[in-house]
């Protein structure tokens, strides 16, 4: 072999940085990482440390311990129902409205005639804001106008959907799994499209059912899908605000946590240090619901 071709050949070492590629770096690296701990972290520290305060958002700031979670746990009598309130959001969005997504996708990914425009149309209340939901909530559900009095023919004795607190959480819970349900869908459709066909045939061909190759062979594939949807959808429900909010400011039979973040922090009062224990109480529910998740997942994952 000529000296040159041998010298090509040989084993090139690793390429040295220059000064410009680490400045090139550095940037690149440096503007995310400042931009999260300003916009995430430095505010969730910030509230987590207020929270131990009583602080106006003008006067001086006064260290009270943990006198804001005693009142908060004691006497504050809107806690616990937003507490109620936001797992009973959890759980709907994930025990009703994330099955229903999955099984449409599963009807969807057969193949069945306008499949695009099933897609479209559930897709469709994923692009509004939940703000604009609970717009659309309020012309279904109102006492006196509302469309579904009008189809009940409810006129004498017309039903207050949005006004009676015994009613008003599961009507504003449709109207949330109306948009969930699509974006569950979606993400469930993009991983059965992902799925092996041949995993289906084997299983076919061993003599399982439809239902068994679903949930013996289907189901277990899709579990990176699953820790999403189940990360989305805890979120989801925990950070809800805008629909409660359009409807009645979150009141009577419509608490949340973030309501009360909100109407503590920027409210008449401004009692910065008691809304950022409200927001630490909501933060810890979040991170235990998805951590809880994400390590029963991975676990099952590794078993499998």
């Amino acid at each position: 072999m000529p000296l040159p071709t041998a010298r090509r050949a040989k084993r090139r070492g690793p390429r040295r940085f220059t000064s410009r590629d680490l400045a090139v770096i550095g940037v690149l690296l440096g503007i995310p990482i400042l931009l999260e701990l300003a916009l995430i972290w430095g505010p969730t520290l910030a509230s987590i440390g207020l929270s131990f305060t009583n602080w106006d958002g003008i006067g001086d700031i006064h260290w009270v311990g943990i006198d804001n979670y005693k009142t908060l746990f004691t006497d504050y009598p809107p806690f616990w129902p937003a507490v109620r309130n936001n797992l009973l959001w959890v759980a709907f969005l994930g025990l009703v409205a994330t099955p229903f997504g999955l099984l449409l996708a599963v009807l969807l990914d057969k193949g069945v005639r306008f499949s695009r425009f099933y897609q479209s149309t559930l897709y469709m209340p994923v692009v509004l804001s939940l703000a604009i939901v609970g717009f659309i909530a309020q012309l279904v559900f109102s006492r006196d106008q509302g469309a579904l009095n009008a189809i009940l023919a409810n006129k004498n004795d017309p039903v207050d959907w949005l006004g009676d607190p015994d009613l008003n959480i599961w009507m504003v819970l449709l109207a949330a799994a109306w948009r969930h349900t699509g974006y569950v869908m979606i993400l469930y459709l993009a991983g059965l499209k992902s799925v092996d066909p041949s995993l289906k045939e084997a299983a076919a061909i061993d003599g399982a059912s439809e239902t068994q190759t679903f949930f013996r062979v289907v189901l277990p594939t899709l579990r990176p899908v699953n820790i999403i949807v189940g990360v989305i959808t805890v979120i989801e429900a925990l950070r809800a605000f805008d629909i409660v909010y359009a409807i009645n400011h979150g009141r009577n039979g419509l608490e949340l946590l973030s309501v009360l973040v909100t109407d503590n922090i920027i409210g008449e009062a401004s009692r910065i240090g008691f809304g950022s224990a409200i927001a630490v109480v909501l933060l810890t529910v979040s991170l235990g619901f998805i951590v809880t998740y994400l390590v029963q997942e991975l676990r099952g994952g590794k078993k499998g």
